[in-house]
């Protein structure tokens, strides 16, 4: 389905999310589709989150009142649940995103894929496992483009290539992804490569590492020989595991 055909919800947990990152958010958001429902949930009578409502009305972001009825208790979270639930039950959209750093929206998740839409998640790092899996695609908000000379900081750095060819991770998913890809003569296309690393590894970035794109990350590690090839009208990129020199 066409990116600008596909109808996304888009719901934020402002306890768990920062106003900083709503821009680049939403230019992220709009790679995957047009969001037709921006919601945002939390107390707006409390004072910490005055820093959403400067935002809010510029990006077209409707707030929605939870009042924090018990201590202790997260109502946003179980605003945000019901709301989800009966925008999909509505079935206009083809899948919804979910911005919170919080592991209660991980049967949530599950369930939304059940009925065959798309999950992203978006959340800090310290966003439990469980959620970032339960998503087909998890992005970490330390990626998304910062507004502060502090958020900018904050972002990855670049690794180098004896970092990236260190961590073990990394390179068994791009090893195993490149030659589930490849065809009879090695050669893989770096489409179904990430398709793949993203159905095992949903929260895989090449961000993550410093690299704007996947591409990237791949040339700067220096162990895959990469071509570019023009096919129709498009160009794409291949790759391929470098010969050992002899």
């Amino acid at each position: 389905m066409a990116h600008d055909t596909t109808k996304l919800a888009v719901l934020i947990d402002a306890d768990n999310a920062r106003p900083a990152i709503v821009e680049g958010l939403l230019a992220e958001i709009a790679k995957y589709g047009t969001a037709h429902v921006k919601r945002i949930y939390g107390d707006w009578t409390k004072p910490d989150l005055n820093g959403w409502k400067d935002v809010l009305l510029r990006l077209s972001i409707q707030p929605i009142q939870q009042f924090r009825y018990t201590v202790g208790k997260n109502a946003t979270d179980s605003a945000m649940i019901i709301d989800a639930m009966d925008l999909l039950y509505v079935g206009r959209f083809d899948g919804f995103c979910i911005v919170s750093s919080d592991s209660d929206f991980t049967r949530l998740a599950s369930r939304i894929r059940e009925s065959g839409l798309t999950v992203y998640g978006f959340g800090e790092r310290k966003t439990p496992e469980p959620f970032r899996t339960a998503c087909d695609k998890f992005i970490y908000t330390e990626v998304l483009a910062g507004t502060t000379e502090a958020e900018t900081e904050a972002a990855p750095k670049q690794r180098s290539a004896k970092e990236l060819r260190g961590d073990t991770h990394l390179m068994n998913l791009l090893r195993g992804a490149i030659e589930a890809a490849s065809d009879d003569t090695g050669w893989a296309g770096l489409g179904p490569i990430g398709s793949i690393i993203n159905k095992q590894s949903p929260d895989f970035d090449s961000r993550n590492y410093g690299y704007a794109k996947l591409s990237g990350l791949i040339k700067g590690i220096g162990l895959f020989d990469t071509e570019e090839r023009h096919i129709g009208n498009g160009k794409h990129i291949y790759v391929r595991p470098r010969a050992p020199k002899k």
